[in-house]
């Protein structure tokens, strides 16, 4: 027994790093994407409104194909479902910088968003499973190494672009050597199986009501995430008048912050639970808020966007777990709060840009400040399944199916 013991506890350890390692593949193929939409830009011959379209598509792809995810997995089990998933995926990688056009660019991203989402729900859904095997938090630190292999691909990408580099031989590359490593590193991922019995998820379905509900915990989080990424150094330069040196670095710090606090959050889960932690990390981010709203000096402004990357680090994170526990069919509730952090990172961006057009970017980021309000008043809804017992502390958590 002590034998059989030890050995389920091992094969939990492998597959709870293989999972991550996944996470890491996947963050890694966003940014190796990413440092080259110059590049793509220019090969396709798009000016920057075109461009602005076609980054929609993304997002919108992700939005129609997520809820495929669960039935795939239903079909074919949770690891075979990731292996397919994650390389389509990965080998979409090729695609955007082949495109010609701005419409086959659109189409290039539209598949690029949909294979992206799909392989997005299912090893979330995975993550979660392994979570709730092991009976302690480690969602924060899968999203922190998916942030590790953005950083890592984006590393990449600038040495390639340095160089002068073809995006479309680069692309080809990396998608061959991060296809190449998904498919091992599936291997060891926990291979959850439907039984005969359990109904097979629809096709296409609204979202559950549960995902709704913890979806708009999310969409505050990633609508703070968003905007800071992407305006914090715009708000420096033109509010605080700070060079472009010290404005660029304010969004590095950013970034850091969020991957950093990411990795070290599943101990704090697993002191204090996720709804303390995200009251708490709520009230840091509407710190932060106010500081970047009334700081009149760049360090403190600086100091404020780090504030806010820290407190909702573990957001997401979050989110997605309290989803995989919110019913009996997990990949479709992932699949719902999916949707909805992938909407509120496509207009927020664009929403703070609109106000900012009407208002001021102070103003803009005083809406980014009530939003980070909202996840002090209510973190309630991650109190889902049975993870967190009163005193805030996970409780084991029952198993979604057979391993195979």
């Amino acid at each position: 027994m002590a034998a059989e013991t030890v050995t389920s506890t091992d094969r939990l350890r492998r597959a709870r790093f293989a999972v991550a390692a996944v996470f890491c593949v996947h963050g890694a193929v966003t940014g190796s994407f990413a440092t080259r939409i110059p590049w793509i830009q220019e090969h396709a011959g798009v000016s920057a409104g075109q461009l602005g379209l076609a980054l929609a598509f993304p997002a919108l792809g992700a939005s129609l194909a997520m809820p495929l995810a669960g039935a795939v997995s239903h079909r074919f089990g949770a690891r075979t479902a990731l292996r397919g998933l994650l390389a389509l995926w990965t080998l979409s990688l090729t695609l955007p910088s082949l495109a010609p056009n701005v419409w086959g660019l659109c189409g290039a991203l539209l598949v690029y968003g949909a294979t992206a989402g799909m392989s997005d729900v299912a090893m979330n859904a995975l993550g979660v499973e392994t979570e709730n095997r092991l009976g302690r938090s480690i969602m924060s630190s899968l999203h922190g190494m998916w942030s590790i292999g953005a950083l890592l691909g984006s590393a990449a990408g600038t040495v390639a672009a340095h160089l002068g580099g073809d995006a479309r031989l680069h692309h080809l590359i990396a998608a061959l050597v991060l296809t190449a490593l998904g498919l091992v590193l599936c291997q060891g991922v926990l291979d959850v199986r439907s039984t005969p019995e359990e109904e097979p998820p629809p096709r296409f379905s609204l979202p559950p009501r549960s995902a709704l509900v913890i979806g708009a915990i999310g969409f505050c989080g990633v609508f703070a995430e968003g905007a800071s990424l992407d305006w914090s150094a715009v708000y420096l330069r033109d509010e605080l008048g700070s060079s472009a040196g010290l404005a660029a670095a304010s969004t590095t710090a950013f970034a850091l912050t969020m991957a950093v606090a990411r990795l070290a959050g599943d101990r704090v889960v697993d002191r204090f639970g996720a709804v303390r932690t995200v009251r708490v990390g709520g009230a840091v981010a509407t710190l932060g808020g106010a500081l970047v709203v009334l700081a009149p000096h760049a360090a403190v402004t600086m100091a404020g966007f780090g504030l806010i990357g820290l407190g909702i680090a573990v957001v997401v994170p979050l989110a997605f777990a309290a989803a995989g526990r919110s019913g009996p069919n997990p990949s479709q509730a992932i699949a719902g709060v999916a949707t909805i952090t992938y909407t509120s990172g496509l207009i927020a961006p664009s929403a703070i840009g609109g106000i900012a057009d009407a208002t001021s970017l102070v103003f803009s980021f005083g809406l980014v400040t009530l939003l980070a309000l909202g996840l002090v008043l209510g973190a309630s809804v991650l109190r889902a399944g049975g993870r967190e017992t009163a005193s805030g502390k996970p409780a084991p958590a029952k198993s979604a199916g057979p391993v195979g």
